[in-house]
């Protein structure tokens, strides 16, 4: 038998691995090559970081002031009336509420017409070219005014007026109403502000008898 050195067969393999991974890599760069001819760099595989989720910040509504004079929370007015204002209702843009008088004094209180309004801003200042005209023929889709009758009112008693307008950027915080005869108006604190301004039309109906209330027409 003969016996074959091991030193040759380790260098004789050695090179041949050296050979392999040297073809190996000549046809790495060849196919390459194949692939992208110009040379150019081949793009790596980017990370994208997903964009912020946007917030948004409420505009606040503004408030009333302290300093505007407003109708007492209790009591009867020297006027011997008080007046109140129900929830906006809306819908399509229109917007509508109540206005109630209620006779709060010990004589009947007579009415006739429309009330006196006025739409203030925070400030106590009028919302620049809101004007109040009487009916709704003026507002679209506000129904229709019933017209202006007398309605006396016994003491207890109230009478209601709706108001009408479309929706705008701009709210009112106050009301300044008077019954409409030409007596000293009042400034109400609104429960919600109005969005009726910088300009915009407020419809009136004529005061009527309030539901539930015998006040009588003449």
């Amino acid at each position: 038998m003969i016996a074959i050195p091991r030193g040759p067969v380790r260098g004789t393999a050695l090179v041949c691995l050296l050979a392999l991974g040297a073809a190996g890599c000549g046809l790495s760069a060849e196919l390459d090559r194949e692939r992208n001819p110009e040379r150019r760099p081949t793009p790596s595989p980017t990370r994208t970081t997903p964009s912020p989720v946007p917030t948004f910040t409420a505009v606040p509504s503004p408030s009333p002031s302290a300093s505007v004079p407003v109708q007492r929370a209790e009591g009867c007015p020297a006027s011997g009336v008080r007046y109140s204002t129900g929830a906006v209702d809306g819908a399509m843009g229109l917007r509508a509420m109540t206005l109630t008088l209620t006779n709060c004094g010990e004589r009947s209180y007579r009415l006739r017409g429309y009330p006196y309004l006025e739409v203030l801003d925070d400030t106590g200042e009028p919302i620049p070219a809101v004007r109040s005209v009487q009916g709704t023929d003026q507002v679209p889709m506000a129904p229709e005014d019933p017209g202006p009758k007398t309605v006396t009112l016994a003491p207890g008693e109230s009478a209601r007026a709706g108001l009408y307008w479309r929706m705008a950027a701009e709210d009112g915080v106050y009301l300044r109403v008077g019954p409409g005869d030409g007596s000293t108006p009042t400034n109400v604190r609104l429960p919600e502000p109005l969005d009726i301004g910088p300009e915009n039309v407020l419809g009136t109906t004529a005061w009527t008898s309030a539901e539930g209330a015998p006040g009588q027409y003449r």
